[in-house]
């Protein structure tokens, strides 16, 4: 004889006999898995300050056939299938969706899914803002939001200025020559680069740009050169004022800068030491820093011969690298100045000085039609 014995309830069994099984032992999987959700749910609410929000999601295909319309409406369910997503297409309600479509704040379709604050923001229009410029656009990414690409003209934002921040390591060197090459190819910008840790030079050479070596020994590109053409709105004389007043800031100011006293004096023998040259603008009259010096020495005010002294360093001095007639050619389109071999005290001004080159004009170009120039440093 064999005995059978028939099963029970387990749920009811395991309950009564309370032998400690957990609620996912007794309850059905799809109902301890929605219970989940609702718990989770319960605690965004209460605790993340979430809201709940009704939602209707509609999405509008066009094209201009119906293959192609056909076509678009399976690649855009393939996309929503990838994110656990579904579309459904309305039919019988093609107006009504339509109408809701549309920016009129109606909706017509009574198909709703409740989403909390943070899912409903991903829908609100403009909350990414995307950077996509046409014509002379660079690429400098991708959106982290979007995953659109990042196309930008610089000489079309309100401030055309960059920075690269990054550990080191990170590739900022790398994305800085990636930018160089993109200018180089898709504009027909200039481009002048300090070269203080010598990265840049074989990538100029490549390019068959300049390398101009700044040293005490080699190629010289003297600060009080002045081009008559300098500007064509501006006197050329006030504006290498104020670059020769930058200069002197850095050198003679110190952290407190240069006193209203000192930057008219300064000002006042610059426009004297240029006098003879713009008379007759031969090469060989170009003054160099040593003159400046020598007309603050014959001056009888204390603040010019403090401030001679001050140049002092820099004109007879260990420091004499920019007191010396120009003999460096920067006329190519790509220019790299290498200052590696400039001393601690120098690197600063050659950074100014390279800044002030930049300013003069370098080609013969039309009138209103002046070449833009990007600066690496």
């Amino acid at each position: 004889m064999f005995a059978v014995e028939q099963p029970g309830d387990l749920h009811g069994d395991a309950a009564k006999s309370g032998a400690g099984l957990r609620s996912s032992d007794v309850l059905p999987a799809d109902l301890v898995t929605y219970g989940k959700e609702a718990a989770a749910l319960l605690n965004d609410l209460q605790s993340r300050n979430e809201r709940m929000f009704l939602v209707t999601i509609t999405v509008l295909n066009t094209a201009k056939t119906k293959q192609k319309l056909v076509n678009d409406v399976f690649a855009a369910a393939g996309v929503c299938q990838k994110y656990n997503c579904a579309l459904k297409r309305l039919d019988w309600q093609q107006e009504q969706a339509l109408m809701s479509s549309l920016p009129l704040g109606l909706t017509q379709i009574e198909i709703q899914r409740g989403l909390t604050t943070s899912s409903t923001a991903i829908f609100v229009p403009f909350t990414t803002c995307e950077l996509f410029q046409n014509g002379e656009a660079l690429y400098y990414g991708r959106n982290a939001l979007s995953g659109n690409l990042l196309m930008a003209n610089r000489k079309r934002l309100k401030n055309p200025n960059g920075l690269f921040l990054g550990t080191p390591g990170s590739g900022k060197s790398f994305s800085a020559k990636r930018e160089i090459v993109n200018v180089f190819l898709m504009t027909e910008d200039d481009i002048f680069i300090a070269d203080p840790e010598s990265e840049y030079f074989p990538l100029v050479e490549w390019l068959h740009g300049q390398v101009v070596r700044l040293s005490p020994t080699s190629a010289q590109y003297h600060p009080m050169d002045i081009n008559p053409d300098y500007s064509d709105d501006e006197d050329p004389l006030t504006l290498k004022s104020d670059f020769i007043l930058s200069l002197c800031e850095l050198i003679v100011g110190g952290k407190e800068g240069l006193a209203p006293v000192e930057r008219s004096i300064i000002d006042r023998y610059v426009r004297l030491v240029y006098r003879d040259y713009l008379a007759n603008p031969a090469p060989d009259r170009m003054p160099v820093l040593e003159d400046l010096y020598n007309l603050l020495r014959k001056q009888s005010e204390p603040e010019a011969q403090y401030i001679a002294t001050a140049l002092e360093i820099y004109v007879t001095g260990s420091l004499n690298v920019f007191n010396h007639k120009t003999n460096a050619d920067i006329t190519n389109r790509v220019v790299c100045f290498y200052i590696k071999e400039l001393g601690k005290g120098l690197k600063k001004i050659s950074m100014i000085h390279i800044a002030g080159c930049g300013l003069e004009p370098r080609h013969a170009e039309p009138l209103g039609q002046a070449r833009h120039l990007v600066l690496y440093r």
